[in-house]
């Protein structure tokens, strides 16, 4: 027993058994109560018992239940579905997810139906039918197999043969490629109802199928009543609404034949007549409608219609207005209206009318009728009875009867016998209403010459058709009120003649009698004697005359099998009348029409059999010539015979017999052929006769009819051993006997054995000649015998196969050899195979042994043959090549399966030289190759797939032994063992046995039936390769690239298998050469095309190297084999990344950053050019797809560098075509410039090997276009779920254009989703470099330019030094600001010290990648003198470039300088510049600090440049300033005044002091003499405390008056103090306020330890968070480790300036127009440029702070608590003045006003009293100029050639 599941059981409790609904379990025990077993339990009363039958019991038993086939199908099916059905859902399949909605729930209805059981058989099969039909269907929408079936049954592919399964899978593939096309079919038609909205009369609507190419209806007519509101009369009869076209035939599915509908109204004459007028009713035509059949061919259910209604716009052309209508002639009908339309459901069903009836039982559960074709179908069922007569009213020809107007004539028409008595009921006017006793026509107004075209079926039986006629009575409608009917006059027609024959199809002119009274019609007698048409005699007669004007016409149609109107017919069937006709009548059989003779089969073959016993000698060869005609031999002849007996049995034998001895001599052969034809049917008269005569005499006359039958064979024989030379009439004659031979041997199993029918059929068939003309048709005639003997029950029986089966294989084997008739040849076979089931093996191993025999080597030959043949492109032929070569293949795979170990030997042995079994396991091998093959099969044939599987395994271990015992030692052949192994390889490579790509349930199905193949032939494998011995050498270099991938399958026990003979192979290679390099060369070249199809795995690289370096522990070469191994696992590990990547599809920067990985390890540990440059140009066309121009330049310039200009001619390779290497070089470079060009960066490095013409195009470029300055990021990439080439690494990545932190932090977690972002910047520790996920660092980096001598160089566009500042770029930094010691909360710059971490690496950005591994980080810590002195010369370098610009017109307004003025001059926040004092010019601090003196001496040499660069900043600013702004200006020269003092600095009223004043554009040191007057002792003044402010966060002060400035600019200007259009910069953590809230972001923290840090006071939080709220979001503080660059070398493009001393500026030097600011807005106004000073080597004191880049308001500007002189006590002596500089002549003069503007700081002559110099401030005594910018830059070049080491640049403060 075993149990089906009613309920899901999850297990949860001990040892149970988790199981769903659906599973079938085996019952082992029943236990009660807690003694349970432990196997697996759950509770009783979840399942369902039912019978199970276990097969192969053991391990490997599997549990069938005893339930029909197609219910356990239904199951098994339905539970596959159901998942796929869900995943239809999820990828919104909606569709289809729907239908197989619906038809799930069907099936599963019909599967309830099936298990009731209450069905009939044959209501049961068709129920399977409908199954098995939509389980196909379902199968094939999911992509799902083909399942082969039998009798609506699953076949068990164990228990046939495979050639019956493969023509079971050819005949269902077929089946539902091309589904076959029903010969006969039918239309379903339901009139609904008719929609109008003016319907006040009843109608009635006329129905049929029209032609309109011949012009006629080819059906009856189907005739509806309907009711005032348009509705069925009768609803409740469904057959009166509802018919069934039957009987039409494909040729009548056309496009121009019609469903025609003619609706009558029955009413008034004239439509809309007041009622008052006439009661009377008229039938008057109304409309008529039509639809094409074609329509309905695409639709495969009811679908209703709603039919337009046209009505006649003249009543004469009403019998053509169907035509008009589907002609189009509109002039001729019209539309009644948009509201009006008939309502009909129309469906084509397709079929013989038996299947009809089982297909659609729901049309034929309610009566519907049935509307027959006029006349018989195509195909005429004998037995069928029918006696139908069609009469069609034409037309007449009327006098108008004096009247003034025509007639409206009405027809009635009336059947009557032969006494003259009304025939009630048999006037039909059409299907859906029952026949009436009359029938009246519908009446045309005003018409003497009306046409009807009416037509009506009188159904009259047999026995009444004589002395039947139909009287028509012609009738005169008044329109007056009496509405009376009067007759004027009547004809008649006879149905049959006076010579037995039916009325005669056609047209007939019938006479119209006068007659005025009803009364002269009551007796016809009167009547009939009259003449009825006028084609017939006319005799006088008093009771009527004749009218010669007037006519009448209809047209008749007779359909019966019982009434022929064909005389010599009637002649034949009626000989015994005139026995003197007979051998007329036999003439003329053969002129008679086919369809006449079928339809009187049986009464023909009557006449025949009777004449033929009448006088058989002298009628004999007579009527044996109308038997053997064509027409008479249908196959309905053998219901004829099953009741006839033929007493002639001698005579049809001695006639046959005398025609076959006479072929040979025959002059003409067309009469023999003619009777052979027939052989067939005679000798089932024969056999009949002789079966009946032996039945009723006991079996008299038994030895004399086998002699007679005997003789007969003899001359048969003799006629067809008859050679003849070419092709002959005799080869025609002996072709067609052959044709009807399997027929005929059939019929003689009947009366004889099976041997001696055998025997018969080998004689004969031996008889033929053996040789014949290649293009004799007698070859295929021969073969055709030959399949339908295989096929017939002569071959089945093995008593009679033992005799056949010689002559059989005798025949294939010539035309295989030949290769011809091969369709033939190979259905012969496979029939004949088809009888060897595994389940009669025991009887068939004789047989086999004879078929491989004589077949084995040219059945092999042929498929090589068949399968190397190009296939053809026709449809048809390519189908019947495909199912050659399918069926001999499955010959093969049957005769191989019933081969065991004796008949293998057998087999083998056969072959005498070693020779030609090399031969022939060579071809096996071949065609198991092909076998193997995808295309070989359908994809859906799994089930057939498997089996030819099985059988090659098993032959394949056969074989295996063969191999070891014949081909080594000496006997080793390489071909052979290679073949072997290919053969193994591509076995376990085939798709089909990839069981992880299956389905749960059909991979457990292949596992119960065959377990895993690939890892028994992966056992079969090792096992022969390890037999190899020394051999293994000449085959390891074939095989290294196949074993791999082998290997490669995703099958741990066949890797463990396997993998082991790369050791071997390595170990041999070692042992005759001292090295494996071969094995690690071919391993590493396939491994990249393997893995890049997707094959391989981490578990295989683990398995790979696990096992490899335990094979080799123990080896000499352990070292070298360590690294192999390593060397190929490493390339997995970055393959493996590669892919994952690729099949993502998206192209980012993990994609670009593992080709990168990949490319360089092809490059520096594999040196595998090839490969190295195949992966070039993948990184290149990823570049291109994403749009990143410059490393796709970069990454050609890769090859370009591996070619020379040379004439070496290059192969074609990827998309380059064959030249020499010069021309590939030359092509790239314009390639590369153009990219390039297109990312906008200079190609300087290929600029030198380029056209001049390019040259100046590319110049021109780079100094016009705008070329934007990227942001650089660190990623760190953390955790082991990252790829190798990421994981625990950290990158700069170049950020794409306009990309900010915040852009690319959300672009990054969207190339790892499943990352997590840190939010510090800390180095993570162990725990997260070894966690099980994902973590990612982000944070921005500065750029440090290598090229420092052109950021220097005077003359250098700005262009130019922008493209070196952030080209080429190897080393970034960073800087984290932190307190050391005690934090001095009066002055925090007293401990404030930064962290600069400098990032070198691998290779420069930008490069092949958008992001590069950091290779090497240094961590150095600046001391708070030298922060204070980066961020003065910062604010002060940032201050010349601003005022550059403005003296350049290179900025739209003059806010950014104005507000940089502001905030400098006038800095309210962090006390300015007297902080700096307090900290650093402190006596205290001077004494302990001893060896900063330089570094003190260099802050105060910046304090003094910042002074004087601000004084010429304001006079530049007074040249541009607008007029709204001048009180602003007014207030910052004031504020400036004050500074100066605070400082201890006067200038006398006649110097100009600009930055254009120094030496190269960059003073360093103050010129202006300090005045002596200035001194310690002098009057002090106390300024207004203004702390010095770095990161603005407390640049708000509202009691400042550089807040109030900064406002009033920012009111004035619209833009904020921060704004990014406005200076492009950001406050960096180095600059920090004194109260440490610089880490203004809560989400990254400082790195620096927590006592080093200060908290921000709350006063300082609150400012901090407002300037905060009012920052952009790209613009807000974000945390203390971010920053942002400043441009350094801006200041160098300021071209030295001409003053004149004592006058205002008037000579400035026009410059090349500066590059714009890049920012999302596309602003003018430039970056802000680092300094030159950034080329100072790390000891330098000039360090670079990211400070650079802070606010406006950020400079040192403020007055001191205290003044200078309190603070340091060092006096100096006064240096000399400086000397004006000498103008050069050609620089251009520009005039400025001559009269200053108001308040401008060079028409302020101070009379403050001035103040001594402060100690800390004086300059020291010099001999030399007093310009100090010259030494000072000739220290640092000689810094820097001593120290090549190069700063890094500032980056700017990235935002959240």
């Amino acid at each position: 027993l075993c149990n089906s599941l009613l309920a899901n059981f999850r297990g949860m409790v001990q040892h149970g058994l988790p199981l769903e609904i659906g599973d079938t379990v085996q019952i082992l025990e029943k236990c009660e109560g807690s003694q349970c077993c432990h196997c697996g339990i759950f509770p009783s009363s979840y399942i369902h018992l039912k019978n199970a039958l276990v097969k192969n019991k053991g391990q490997f038993e599997t549990v069938i239940p005893t339930e029909d086939s197609v219910i356990t199908e239904i199951t098994m099916t339905l539970r596959d579905w159901g998942t796929m059905w869900k995943q239809l859902y999820m990828r919104n399949e909606g569709d289809l997810f729907h239908r197989l909605w619906h038809v799930m729930n069907e099936i599963l209805e019909l599967r309830q139906q099936v298990l009731v059981g209450h069905l009939t058989h044959d209501r049961l099969s068709d129920i399977k039918q409908h199954i098995t039909a939509r389980l196909d269907w379902g199968n094939e929408q999911l992509g799902l197999d083909l399942v082969p079936r039998r009798d609506f049954s699953m076949v068990d592919p164990d228990e046939i043969s495979i050639t019956e399964l493969y023509r079971l899978m050819e005949r269902r593939h077929r089946r539902r490629e091309a589904p076959p096309q029903a010969s006969m079919h039918h239309l379903f038609l339901q009139m609904k109802s008719m929609m109008s909205s003016n319907l006040g009369e009843e109608l009635e609507v006329f129905y049929s199928v029209y032609d309109s190419r011949e012009m006629r209806p080819i059906s009856e007519r189907f005739f509806v009543r309907l009711n005032k509101q348009g509705l069925t009369k009768s609803p409740e009869k469904t057959e009166r609404q509802c018919t069934l076209f039957v009987d039409l035939g494909s040729s009548d599915l056309r496009k121009d034949v019609y469903v025609v509908a003619h609706i009558f109204r029955i009413g008034r004459m004239v439509a809309g007549e007041k009622k008052s007028v006439s009661n009377t009713q008229y039938k008057r035509p109304y409309g008529c409608a039509v639809i094409s059949v074609a329509d309905l061919l695409t639709a495969d259910f009811k679908d209703d219609h709603l039919l337009k209604i046209y009505s006649c716009n003249a009543e004469s052309e009403w019998y053509q207005i169907h035509d008009s209508i589907i002609r189009k002639v509109s002039s001729r009908y019209s539309h009644i209206g948009t509201n009006t339309g008939l309502n009909v459901s129309l469906q084509l069903l397709h079929g013989d009318m038996e299947q009809i009836r089982k297909d659609y039982m729901r049309l034929f559960t309610r009566n519907v009728s049935i509307t027959k074709r006029l006349g018989f179908s195509d195909i005429i069922i004998p037995g069928e009875i029918r006696n139908d007569l069609y009469v069609t009213l034409e037309r007449g020809e009327f006098e108008k009867g004096g009247k003034s107007v025509a007639r409206n004539v009405e027809v009635t028409i009336y059947l009557l016998g032969g006494d003259g008595q009304l025939l009630k009921g048999l006037v039909c006017c059409g299907s859906g209403e029952p026949g009436v006793d009359e029938n009246r026509s519908f009446v045309l107004y005003h018409s003497n010459s009306p046409r009807w075209a009416e037509q009506i079926k009188l159904p009259i039986p047999l026995e009444m058709f004589h002395g039947t006629h139909l009287r028509f009575e012609l009738r005169h409608c008044s329109t007056k009120e009496k509405g009376e009917k009067k007759l004027f006059g009547f004809s008649f027609v006879p149905l049959m003649q006076d010579d037995g024959r039916p009325l005669p199809d056609g047209t007939q002119e019938l006479i119209v009698h006068k007659c005025e009274e009803t009364a002269d019609l009551q007796d016809p007698s009167r009547y009939l004697k009259l003449p009825f048409s006028k084609a017939s005699p006319q005799p006088g007669n008093n009771q009527t005359i004749k009218n010669s004007k007037e006519s009448f016409w209809i047209q008749s149609s007779l359909c019966s099998t019982k009434l022929t109107q064909n005389g010599d017919m009637l002649d034949l069937l009626k000989w015994r009348v005139h026995p003197d006709r007979i051998i007329d009548c036999l003439s003329k059989l053969k002129d008679i029409d086919g369809t006449e003779i079928v339809k009187f089969l049986q009464d023909t073959l009557d006449t025949l059999f009777g004449i033929l016993d009448e006088s058989p000698q002298r009628y004999g060869l007579k009527v044996f010539d109308c038997l053997v005609s064509d027409v008479l031999f249908k196959p309905y002849e053998g219901e004829y015979m099953k009741c006839r007996h033929c007493i002639a049995l001698k005579d049809l034998i001695r006639v046959l017999k005398w025609y076959v001895d006479r072929i040979i001599d025959a002059e003409h052969q067309e009469q023999i052929q003619q009777v052979l034809k027939a052989s067939e049917y005679l000798f089932k008269y024969i056999v009949q006769s002789r079966r009946l005569y032996a039945a009723a005499t006991g079996g008299q006359n038994e030895e004399e009819f086998r002699c007679s039958v005997h003789e007969l064979f003899k001359s048969i024989h003799l006629f067809l051993s008859h050679e003849s030379k070419g092709i002959s009439p005799i080869t025609h004659t002996q072709a067609v006997f052959l044709r009807s031979f399997p027929t005929v041997c059939c019929e003689l199993l009947k009366i004889f054995s099976m041997r001696e029918v055998a025997n018969l059929a080998r004689d004969t068939l031996s008889s033929l000649p053996a040789l014949t003309h290649t293009d004799c048709p007698l070859q295929a005639v021969k073969l055709q015998c030959m399949a339908k003997t295989v096929e017939s029950p002569l071959y089945i029986n093995p008593e009679s196969r033992c005799v056949l089966l010689p002559v059989v294989l005798r025949l294939l084997h010539t035309h295989l050899q030949e290769q011809r008739e091969l369709v033939l040849c190979a259905n012969i076979l496979t029939s004949m195979l088809t009888l060897n089931t595994p389940a009669t093996e025991c009887g068939v191993s004789e047989e086999v042994n004879l078929v491989m025999e004589g077949l084995s080597g040219v059945l092999l030959r042929t498929i090589l043959e068949v399968t190397n043949r190009p296939q053809p492109a026709a449809t048809s032929l390519r189908l019947q090549y495909q199912d050659v070569t399918g069926e001999f293949v499955a010959c093969l795979l049957t005769l191989l399966r019933q081969l065991k170990d004796k008949e293998y030997q057998q087999l083998l042995s056969r072959f005498p030289t070693k020779d030609e079994l090399t031969s022939f396991l060579l071809q096996l091998f071949t065609v198991f190759r092909i076998l193997i093959r995808p295309d070989m099969f359908p994809k859906d044939w799994t089930v057939m797939r498997l089996v030819a599987n099985n059988v090659i395994i098993t032959t394949i271990l056969y074989l295996s032994d063969t191999l070891r015992n014949n081909f080594l030692n000496e006997k080793f052949d390489f071909k052979v063992w290679e073949s072997y192994f290919y053969l193994c390889i591509i076995f376990i490579n085939q798709p089909c046995l990839q069981l992880e790509m299956f389905p749960p349930s059909k991979r457990k199905k292949v596992l119960e039936k065959y377990g895993d193949m690939r890892v028994m032939i992966g056992c079969e494998i090792f096992s022969m390769w390890q037999h190899l011995g020394d051999y293994k050498l000449s085959l390891i270099p074939t095989l290294i690239g196949p074993f791999m991938e082998v290997t490669l399958v995703p099958q741990v026990d066949l890797r463990n298998v396997l993998i082991p003979i790369f050791h071997d192979m390595m170990d041999c290679e070692q042992q005759r050469s001292g090295n494996f390099k071969q094995v690690e060369a071919k391993l590493i070249d396939k491994l990249d095309g393997l893995m890049s199809e997707g094959k391989g795995d981490e578990t295989y690289r683990e398995l790979f190297n696990n096992i490899l370096l335990k094979k080799i522990e123990r080896e000499t070469w352990r070292e070298s084999g360590i690294s192999h191994i390593a060397t190929v696992t490493r390339l997995m590990e970055r393959l493996l990344d590669y892919r994952d990547c690729m099949k993502i599809g998206e192209v980012d920067g993990k994609t670009m950053g593992c080709t990168v990985n990949l490319l360089n390890f092809y490059k520096t540990e594999l040196n595998k050019e090839e490969m190295y440059i195949r992966y070039i140009h993948k990184l290149y066309e990823l570049h291109l797809k994403a749009q990143n121009y410059t490393e796709a330049s970069y990454t050609l310039l890769l090859y370009d560098e591996l070619l020379e200009w040379t004439e070496r001619p290059l192969r074609e390779f990827l998309t380059y075509p064959m030249q020499s290497e010069w021309q590939r070089k030359e092509c790239l470079h314009l390639t590369i410039i153009h990219n390039f060009d297109r990312g906008k960066v200079s190609p300087s490095r290929i600029l030198g090997c380029i056209l001049s013409h390019f040259k100046t195009s590319l110049y021109d470029k780079i100094m016009n276009q705008q070329r934007l300055e990227p942001e650089f990021f660190r990623v760190g990439f953390y955790g082991k779920k990252f790829p190798f080439f990421l994981r625990n690494k950290e990158f700069v990545c170049r950020g794409n254009d306009y990309e900010r932190l915040e852009a690319f932090q959300q672009r990054m977690l969207s190339e790892f989703p499943h990352a997590i972002a840190m939010q510090h910047a800390n180095l993570p520790d162990q725990t997260i470099h070894q966690a099980d996920a994902q973590y990612l660092q982000i944070y921005p980096v500065s750029p440090v330019p290598e090229n420092q001598d052109v950021l220097q160089r005077d003359g250098v566009p700005n262009n130019i030094k922008s493209f070196y500042k952030v080209n080429h770029i190897w080393r970034f930094r960073y800087d984290r600001p932190f307190h050391k010691g005690t934090k001095d909360k009066e002055n925090e710059f007293k401990s404030l010290w930064v962290e600069r971490t400098t990032l070198a690496l691998a290779q420069s950005l930008p490069g092949i990648s958008s992001w590069f591994e950091v290779e090497k980080r240094e961590l150095v810590e600046m001391s708070p003198l030298e922060n204070a002195s980066e961020v003065i010369e910062n604010k002060t370098l940032q201050l010349r470039t601003l005022i550059a610009q403005c003296q350049m017109r290179q900025m739209l307004n003059i806010n950014p300088l104005t507000m940089c003025l502001n905030g400098v001059i006038d800095a309210a926040v962090n006390g300015g510049l007297a902080r700096y004092q307090e900290a650093f010019f402190a006596k205290d601090y001077i004494a302990n600090h001893p060896e900063d003196g330089e570094k003190i001496t260099r802050l105060r040499e910046l304090m003094f440049e910042q002074a004087h660069i601000l004084e010429f900043g304001l006079a530049v600013h007074e040249k541009f300033v607008p007029q709204d702004m001048r009180p602003l200006h007014k207030k910052l020269v004031d504020q400036f005044h004050v500074m100066r003092s605070s400082l201890g600095i006067q200038f006398p009223a006649y110097v100009r002091v600009s930055p254009l004043h120094f030496a190269n554009g960059s003073p360093r040191t103050c010129r202006t003499p300090v005045p002596n007057a200035i001194s310690p002792e002098g009057g002090r003044i106390v300024a207004r405390r203004s702390p010095l402010s770095y990161p603005a966060v407390n640049r708000y002060s509202s009691s400042s008056l550089s807040s109030q400035a900064s406002n009033e600019v920012s009111n004035i200007t619209g833009q904020s103090e921060s704004s990014d259009e406005v200076f492009n910069m950001q406050p960096s953590p180095s600059t920090s306020s004194l109260s440490s809230n610089h880490s203004g972001s809560h989400n990254v923290n400082s790195s620096a330890p927590s006592s080093n840090r200060a908290s921000p006071l709350p006063s300082d939080k609150h400012k901090h968070s407002r300037e905060n709220a009012c920052l952009s979001p790209r613009d807000r503080l974000c945390s203390g480790i971010f920053s942002s660059p400043l441009d350094p070398t801006q200041v160098r493009a300021l071209p030295p300036a001409l003053f004149n001393i004592g006058s205002l500026c008037k000579n400035v030097r026009s410059l090349s127009p500066m590059p714009t600011a890049r920012s999302p807005q596309k602003s003018m106004v430039p970056p802000l440029t680092p300094s030159p000073t950034d080329s100072l080597p790390m000891g330098s004191l000039a360090s670079h702070s990211p400070a650079r880049s802070g606010s406006y308001s950020s400079g040192i500007s403020s007055l001191s608590r205290c003044s200078v002189s309190e603070t340091c006590g060092i006096d100096l002596p006064p240096p000399d003045p400086p000397l004006p500089p000498a103008v050069p002549a050609d620089v251009p003069i520009r005039r400025g006003s001559k009269t200053p503007p108001p308040y401008s700081v060079y028409e302020r002559n101070n009379p403050r009293r001035a103040m001594p110099l402060p100690h800390s401030l004086s300059v020291p005594p010099s001999t030399d100029n007093p310009s100090l910018t010259a030494k000072h830059q000739l220290n640092r070049v000689q810094r820097i050639n001593s120290e090549p080491r190069h700063r890094p640049t500032p980056r700017k403060v990235s935002q959240l």
